[in-house]
């Protein structure tokens, strides 16, 4: 939620940097992905959590139809962002998973299981970096000033 002062809503932070996050995360999650640093899918990203917590350095979380009928997801969705807090980890929520999808898999792979998908880097092999992996996480930060935990993001429909 936008902070308000005396009356009078301040929507800088949501209107310039909204649209701008998700292009940035577009662009972040490409880049992962072809440098072989994504993990797809609920179950594996749990198993990454446990075995290499340090190497996940983003997270998305990603709703689509049903979302609110599936309560097995949703109590995976809390155990994931608990996680990611406890381990000061950014994260965010995109609402299009069919979206997120197309982004992070490939043209001939079905991925229905992209409701969560990490961002994993390995800082003693000095691996690949992203600018627009820091520029998130200052975006996350913003959002947590202003008492917005899970920040949205609408990814661009290109």
């Amino acid at each position: 939620m936008p902070r308000t002062f005396r009356g009078r809503e301040d929507t800088t932070v949501t209107n310039k940097r909204m649209p701008c996050a998700g292009d940035t995360l577009q662009d972040l999650l490409l880049s992962a992905r072809k440098h072989h640093c994504l993990t797809v899918g609920v179950y594996e990203s749990a198993k990454v959590m446990n075995i290499d917590p340090d190497s996940v350095a983003f997270c998305v979380l990603a709703t689509g139809e049903g979302f609110e009928c599936d309560i097995a997801l949703q109590i995976h969705f809390t155990l994931i962002q608990a996680f990611c807090f406890d381990n000061d980890i950014s994260i965010v929520r995109v609402n299009d998973m069919q979206r997120l999808s197309n982004i992070v898999g490939e043209k001939s792979v079905d991925l229905d299981d992209a409701h969560c998908v990490l961002i994993t880097q390995s800082p003693a092999e000095g691996s690949w970096q992203d600018p627009a992996l820091a520029e998130l996480h200052l975006f996350c930060a913003e959002r947590r000033s202003l008492s917005e935990w899970l920040p949205a993001v609408s990814l661009p429909k290109r």
